[in-house]
């Protein structure tokens, strides 16, 4: 196993100030490194240990990007409806980036006990939106469910009424059709 990158030892600021530029993405890898001493003297970063940290930084951000993009586009032909596709989409898309964060965390070698507590309250909020999401479709059916009866009860007491049935007719065809009691 390497050791850990001479980035990810910097102090936080610094840290920042650095993720900060690279989000920017205007950069060369020179201009960063000068920053970087600029700002941050004391820093012990070298070009290499900014490039290799540039690279997998451009790729956690290349797929959020991505997911943010196809959340968009489910969004845009769905529409702000929660209770639909795009809100199942949206669990998922937290269920990714919280994968790809625990398998980043799990690759640096030592993980404190910050980073496994910030994963521990990810995976909680990700299994909390799965089961809100799992509820609203439950309902949503359940009250598409009570609409369709409705109107089917609706129709029989018309056909009742037009047919001239009794009621016992009528509480037949409510339980063997409609599958309802009385």
């Amino acid at each position: 196993m390497g050791r850990q990158s001479s980035v990810k030892k910097l102090e936080p600021a610094a840290r920042q100030f650095l993720e900060r530029l690279l989000r920017e993405d205007r950069h060369t890898l020179d201009e960063l490194l000068a920053a970087m001493r600029e700002k941050f003297p004391s820093a012990e970063v070298s070009r290499s240990a900014i490039h290799r940290h540039r690279t997998g930084y451009e790729e956690l951000v290349k797929g959020m990007r991505e997911q943010q993009a196809i959340a968009s586009l489910v969004v845009s032909e769905l529409g702000e409806n929660p209770d639909e596709k795009a809100g199942a989409l949206l669990v998922q898309t937290v269920t990714t980036l919280t994968n790809q964060v625990a398998l980043q965390a799990a690759g640096e070698g030592e993980v404190d006990v910050e980073t496994v507590r910030k994963l521990a309250r990810a995976t909680k909020d990700v299994i909390q939106a799965r089961r809100v999401d799992r509820q609203e479709r439950i309902a949503i059916r359940q009250s598409a469910r009570d609409e369709l009866l409705a109107e089917q009860e609706a129709s029989l007491q018309e056909v009742a009424k037009a047919q001239g049935m009794d009621e016992a007719q009528v509480d037949f065809w409510r339980r063997k059709f409609l599958g309802i009691g009385t």
